[in-house]
């Protein structure tokens, strides 16, 4: 952390007490300790948001945007600075984390300008008397809960549309990556944000989801994380009948049909598969590949998985990092084992590593029913299905209580339309392997979750549509 240039962007959370201790998952090394904020004061804090929202949405449009372009514009001059701490504290390649920041910060831009066109509608009335119409209007207090695995882009994508739209934002990121939470808040802080619309709270997960979601003054709440954990925020929010956005598990099918391009196919795997070490909710989870090309993409794909290097996220070249934690890599080596006992094979060069590394792990023969591909692996393993027959693969690829992404290669536009219409996912990538952007919306179906972030979808859901109707006049 000393080797930051912006000594500010930490200075206010730091403690040498009792807090948070922060550690990087390369080597299990401490960070540093930050300060915590308990239920009660998550309590206080939002009674102050909720008397600093109605300030907040009474300044016009165009401020607001001012102000978010201000953010932006100091992530982008801070952005160095950001992508190391993403690094040091969250694993992933520095090449990955100052990706992750211009992504985050293209969120701020994209709202800054979608805030101003909140637009309201006229209605043709059958009475002469009277004049109908519709003002969007800000919800009011919003609260989210962020994962760990984009620890700037998370929050930017929620906050940046809340903002816009005229409500106050609280947020509490996870636990292995607060650090990136407070250094992106103190720079909104600097571009002139009040603290009164935008916290950032770190502390215990159970306490501040419960204040999050039972206090009556929270009107919307947003949540990236796991289906198992998103079922029971649902349902703590239906006690006070909350708005909701949920971001939840994703099992994304990758598909290559005999006419797809190979090297096209093979590329985007890569992408999708290993960013993050495949920890990512739009991670492709299971490849599907069919029978007349399955020999020529395995080779090419194994071919280019070993090139792939494991190591320490600042070194450039690296292409995979650790896992978040000890635990995680349990987790993912508990799935490879129970496939392999199940008679999966794995391909490509074999390599075991200390630590919370795991290298590639190319699987084939692996079983549909096995827990590597039912569930979200959430590492970097790629296990492969053979089929034969298109309708047969559509049939596999729906048959998962998950909807958010998936991805297909062919060259066949009939067969384009025809599998992105039966693909029960929110999201579906043809013939590429990076599909997330602030200018589309980006959401699930099914258990995958509820809403959408991004586009001008993103902003629908921090605003509410008041009716007016306007009697006695004279026309």
């Amino acid at each position: 952390m000393n080797q930051l240039k912006n000594k500010t962007l930490l200075a206010s959370a730091i403690t040498e007490g009792k807090g948070l201790s922060v550690f990087n998952p390369f080597d299990d090394s401490l960070l540093t300790t930050v300060k915590t904020t308990t239920q009660a004061q998550v309590e206080d804090q939002i009674l102050e948001l909720e008397a600093g929202q109605i300030e907040w949405q009474k300044r016009p449009a165009d401020e607001r945007s001012k102000l978010l372009k201000k953010w932006h514009q100091l992530i982008i001059d801070n952005e160095d600075d950001l992508a190391r701490i993403i690094t040091l504290e969250g694993g992933k390649p520095l090449k990955e984390s100052l990706g992750e920041v211009r992504y985050g910060a293209s969120f701020i831009e994209w709202f800054a300008e979608e805030g101003k066109r909140a637009y309201g509608s006229t209605i043709p009335s059958a009475s002469n008397d009277k004049t109908l119409l519709t003002v969007k209007q800000a919800i009011g207090v919003a609260a989210a809960i962020t994962p760990w695995n984009f620890p700037l882009a998370m929050i930017t994508r929620k906050a940046a549309p809340a903002l816009a739209a005229g409500c106050s934002f609280i947020c509490k990121p996870s636990e292995s990556t607060p650090l990136t939470a407070i250094a992106v808040t103190e720079l909104a802080y600097q571009a002139g944000i009040p603290k009164n619309v935008l916290r950032m709270v770190v502390g215990d997960s159970h306490e501040i989801g419960e204040a999050f979601t039972y206090h009556s003054s929270v009107r919307k709440f947003s949540f990236t994380g796991s289906t198992l954990v998103g079922r029971k925020l649902l349902m703590q929010c239906a006690s006070t009948i909350k708005r909701t956005s949920m971001e939840l598990g994703g099992n994304a099918p990758f598909i290559v049909f005999d006419d797809a391009d190979l090297d096209s196919a093979v590329q985007g795997a890569i992408a999708s598969k290993f960013r993050n070490a495949g920890q990512t909710c739009v991670c492709s989870n299971r490849f599907y590949v069919q029978d007349g090309i399955y020999d020529a993409f395995v080779e090419k794909l194994v071919k280019a998985v070993d090139k792939l290097t494991v190591g320490n996220g600042l070194d450039e070249g690296t292409d995979i990092g650790p896992l978040i934690s000890k635990q995680a890599k349990q987790r993912v080596s508990d799935l490879i084992t129970e496939a392999k006992g199940r008679g999966a094979r794995q391909i490509n060069r074999e390599v075991l590593l200390e630590g919370q590394f795991i290298a590639p792990t190319v699987l084939v023969d692996v079983e549909h029913d096995r827990p590597l591909v039912q569930g979200e692996i959430f590492g970097p393993v790629l296990p492969i299905i053979r089929f034969s027959h298109e309708a047969e693969m559509i049939e596999m690829a729906n048959d998962t209580i998950y909807g958010l992404a998936a991805y297909f290669y062919s060259q066949d536009m009939n067969r384009i339309w025809r599998v992105a219409h039966n693909l029960e996912y929110g999201m579906v990538g043809v013939n590429e392997g990076i599909i997330s952007t602030e200018v589309a919306p980006f959401g699930g179906v099914k258990q995958s979750g509820n809403g959408r972030e991004g586009a001008k979808e993103g902003l629908e859901e921090y605003l509410e549509t008041k009716y007016v109707c306007i009697g006695g006049l004279t026309r």
